[in-house]
């Protein structure tokens, strides 16, 4: 009897929430868990929907991140699966997202960031990858390892415009607890 691993989608934290804040511990070895791990969330990612997601917005603190920037219909999907990932260049041009965030819903922001960036990573192959990422795709890794390094978009912002944004939250979250 082969086992066939079991998706499921988890709760996606809420900013704000301590957990957001903390920073993720490095992964030491690819584990049977961390791939069933990353399955969950890359289940999770497509289902809420988005095209990014740290271990740290499901509770998780370890360095594990998920993305697809795929959007266009038809075009084959190409989920990532990044351990331990960093940006080791970047360039001097600047790109300027409408970003967003599963752990902060229906907030947009324009944020800053370098337009391309290389990042290396531990695949769930054990091996060691490095590639160069662009547009959609260079803001979306370079947000989810914010969130690895307890850092949001809305850090980014004016105090003010934050404030006002995490006041959302909260009342947000009461509605969720009320139901």
């Amino acid at each position: 009897m082969s086992y066939v691993p079991h998706m499921s989608i988890l709760p996606i934290l809420i900013h704000p929430d301590p957990r957001l804040k903390k920073v993720a511990e490095p992964i030491e070895a690819v584990t049977d868990k961390l791939r069933k791990l990353a399955d969950d969330m890359l289940e999770t990612m497509y289902d809420a929907p988005g095209i990014g997601l740290a271990a740290n917005q499901i509770g998780v603190l370890q360095r594990i991140i998920v993305l697809d920037c795929v959007k266009e219909e038809g075009e084959e999907p190409r989920p990532l699966v990044m351990m331990n990932p960093e940006v080791i260049a970047e360039s001097d041009d600047v790109g300027v997202y409408d970003e967003g965030c599963l752990s902060i819903p229906e907030q947009y922001a324009e944020v800053e960031r370098p337009a391309v960036v290389t990042v290396r990573w531990l695949g769930l192959d054990g091996q060691t990858h490095e590639e160069e990422f662009d547009g959609l795709w260079a803001t979306c890794v370079q947000h989810e390892i914010d969130h690895l390094d307890g850092k949001l978009f809305i850090d980014y912002l004016r105090p003010l415009k934050r404030q006002m944004i995490t006041r959302k939250m909260q009342k947000l979250k009461r509605e969720l607890a009320r139901g």
